[in-house]
């Protein structure tokens, strides 16, 4: 006997109570995951529709007491469908409840008024409306006949303009409108986001470059369900034209009846990509983003379900808008870290929208100047299918050089700027021509580093940094290993070696004590917190209210400035060295991505790479902007290592308010998984258990195990024999687990 966990309505609030029903047997080939069924609810037995989210063996209650499903409505493919049945694969994958999955993917449906509009019309013609004057004269009802008088010149007037201009209360509207002289009409009205529309049409030939890679992808489409996704990898150069090539397919797409999401990794990059895309599609378009209200949230997936809007653009969480017939998925800079979530379940928006163009049908193109390991890999691999831009639109790309600080060091320049990084801004200064500067933040947690030889203190187990903690030891937080914090140098002796770091404020303050002339504009968390914050520091740099822009890595992703000639970047190490196996992916991408902003106009761009570390490969990579040389030297440390793309790997975290309870069950729990290793998985990889980089937050105390395997089957297999061991075992109260699946 099977049976069927069934939620009644598809909204947040209503997610918690599942009902369990009895599958009966005629029916059991026709139920599957998000299946829409009919089952008798209440104590009356009404038929009420409902969607199954789970089928199990076992009842969730006395069977004796449990109902049986009435019928499959198997021609409901419906979007609740699709969205189910992607839930479904997510808490497989990514190793969570249905309950959090289902969270995940259902958009948000909190019950917010709508924007109504009411007109006043008169209901009689205008002789009769002359009788009902004197009628209402004759009984002193002012109000009446002022009403009356303007709807028979006028005809239709806004409610708003009766109330507040006419001084009519809404008792006499009621009343007018119950003997038949008015007609009050209601519009419901959706709250947009995008205002771009009085913009001119925005129309671009491709190059035969992009006509190429469009036309090729282009002709794969046939939005069928297959068991293998139609996934594209755009490889192209910074300023090769990508988008254009996004636009033209999104144009086959809409022209098929069809819709597109376009997935942008950051707030900042929405301005100019919305305003693009708008003077292309008019009031096609539509954005969600974590700035908009939720009323603007709500309205823009009704707006979708109903089909007003073809294309939505927004972050990972725009890939769950409730198109009825999605055909088209674009993941903008995929290579993006932003993609991947931080909350349970931790998915990456690059694999679900994979799963979701298996589910619809639709064609998945991912688009980089520097793609992630795991997308060029599975690209090479015949996974995704390849297509290259190699030549940019406009400019030329940018002349780079790289400055090695511990020299600057040794010459006495103990400032933040390189003596080239100064007398190229004074350069630009003087010609008028504008300047970013960009702080490597990304991954900073207190490595140690050496600025005589620019060595940084590694694990011997790992090959990740050491990190420094309060109480003088450097500690390792993939397997535990720990050291003191030398005084010297291990490397060269020096006793120039401590913790590094740089913030925002500290360049912008220096740099207006070394350049007191510039104006200068900062671009970090703190003055983009607020709504419109990205937007006017953009826009005020667009338009030359400032000659130097000061910022983190938000300022180096896709922004098209002609008039910037020159990037500096400031401490190129940072993300190096954070204490992770995709550092030096990471300090690749930045930097070549930096490198990218200069030299889009007319002028050539030159761009100053600062580093402690010149010699390292990601660094000379990002300088010759070679991405095949990066990639063959970054893959080959990935197979020394076994870390993915070549391998798949779990992180488990498990966290805890009681210390001695926490390391008591991270014991017993790697024990358990040694002893299914043993059994079942004796290929498998366990590291740890160790501390992670932040080992207490907000009085919960941390640990982590790491699991590795070829097979990224087994992991998941492996994880399910956790989970299972979570839910029945008595001895887990006060102890939280989450997975992360890295890929």
């Amino acid at each position: 006997m099977k049976f069927a966990n069934i939620i009644v309505d598809i909204s947040h609030e209503k997610l918690d109570r599942p009902f369990g029903y009895i599958i009966p047997k005629e029916l059991e080939d026709k139920i599957s995951i998000g299946t829409q069924i009919v089952i008798p609810f209440g104590k009356g037995n009404r038929e009420i529709t409902g969607y199954v989210i789970e089928i199990t063996d076992k009842p969730s209650f006395d069977i004796n007491k449990m109902k049986y499903i009435i019928r499959a409505n198997e021609g409901a493919a419906t979007v609740e469908k699709q969205l189910i049945e992607l839930a479904w694969w997510i808490k497989k994958e990514y190793s969570c409840t249905m309950n959090q999955a289902l969270k995940t993917v259902i958009p948000v449906k909190k019950k917010i008024k709508n924007i109504q509009k009411k007109t006043i019309t008169l209901n009689i013609s205008e002789e009769e409306a002359e009788e009902k004057i004197l009628k209402y004269k004759k009984s002193n009802a002012k109000a009446k006949v002022r009403l009356l008088q303007e709807l028979k010149d006028i005809k239709h007037m806004s409610k708003e303009l009766v109330v507040d201009k006419l001084n009519i209360s809404p008792s006499t509207l009621k009343a007018l409108e119950s003997t038949g002289d008015i007609l009050i009409e209601i519009e419901n009205s959706y709250r947009n986001p995008v205002n771009f529309n009085n913009l001119e049409r925005y129309d671009i030939i491709l190059n035969e470059q992009q006509k190429a890679v469009a036309d090729s992808i282009k002709k794969t489409m046939d939005y069928k369900k297959s068991e293998k996704a139609n996934v594209h990898l755009i490889y192209g150069i910074t300023g090769s034209g990508k988008t254009e090539v996004y636009m033209d397919i999104i144009d086959k797409t809409i022209h098929d009846g069809k819709q597109a999401i376009v997935l942008i990794p950051e707030i900042a990059l929405t301005y100019q990509t919305v305003k693009r895309f708008t003077r292309r599609f008019k009031d096609k378009v539509s954005i969600i983003n974590s700035k908009l209200s939720a009323g603007e949230k709500y309205d823009q997936f009704e707006r979708a379900k109903r089909g007003e809007i073809s294309i939505i653009i927004g972050p990972r969480s725009a890939l769950f808008t409730p198109f009825e017939n999605l055909g088209l998925i674009v993941i903008d800079e995929e290579h993006e870290g932003a993609y991947k979530s931080e909350n349970v379940p931790k998915y990456h928006a690059r694999e679900v929208a994979a799963k979701l163009c298996n589910i619809t049908g639709a064609t998945l193109v991912l688009g980089s100047a520097t793609p992630s390991l795991e997308s060029y890999f599975n690209a090479q691999t015949g996974k995704y299918k390849l297509h290259r831009l190699t030549s940019r639109e406009k400019g030329k790309l940018a002349q780079v050089s790289v400055v090695d600080m511990r020299k600057e060091l040794k010459n006495d320049n103990k400032s933040m700027f390189s003596m080239e990084l100064k007398q190229l801004i004074n350069d630009r200064l003087e010609k008028k021509q504008q300047t970013m500067l960009f702080i490597n933040r990304r991954g900073y947690a207190g490595f140690v580093s050496c600025r005589e030889c620019g060595e940084a203190v590694k694990c011997p187990h790992c090959d990740v940094t050491l990190k420094a903690h309060n109480n003088g030891k450097m500690v390792c937080h993939y397997c535990g290993y720990e050291e003191p914090i030398p005084r010297l140098c291990p490397k060269c002796g020096s006793k120039y070696i401590a913790g590094f770091g740089i913030g925002t404020q500290k360049v912008e303050t220096m740099i207006k004590k070394e350049f007191p002339q510039a104006k200068v504009l900062r671009m970090d968390f703190d003055t983009t917190s607020r709504k419109g914050g990205h937007e006017e520091i953009l826009s005020a740099f667009a338009n030359h209210q400032a000659d130097i822009l000061v910022g983190t890595q938000m300022i180096v992703k896709g922004h098209d400035f002609p008039d910037v000639t020159l990037v500096g970047i400031l401490a190129a190490d940072m993300s190096l060295y954070a204490s992770d196996y995709t550092a030096a992916e990471k300090t690749f991408q930045l930097l070549t991505q930096a490198a990218g902003r200069a030299g889009r106009g007319k002028e050539k761009g030159q761009v100053v790479i600062q580093t402690y570390s010149p010699d390292n490969y990601s660094i000379e990579s990002a300088a010759k902007q070679d991405y095949e040389e990066f990639y063959q030297e970054e893959l080959a440390y990935r197979q020394l290592m076994q870390y993915p793309p070549v391998a798949a790997m779990t992180e488990i975290l498990i966290q805890s308010e009681d210390e001695e309870l926490l390391d008591r069950f991270t014991d017993a729990l790697t024990k358990y998984i040694n002893k299914l290793k043993e059994a079942k998985f004796k290929q498998l990889m366990i590291i740890g258990p160790a501390k992670p980089p932040v080992a207490k937050i907000n009085d919960v105390y941390r640990r982590m195990i790491y699991l590795k395997s070829l097979d990224k089957e087994k992991l998941i297999r492996m994880s399910d024999y956790i989970q299972e061991l979570i839910n029945t075992s008595q001895k887990v109260k006060g102890i939280t687990l989450q997975f992360n699946v890295r890929e």
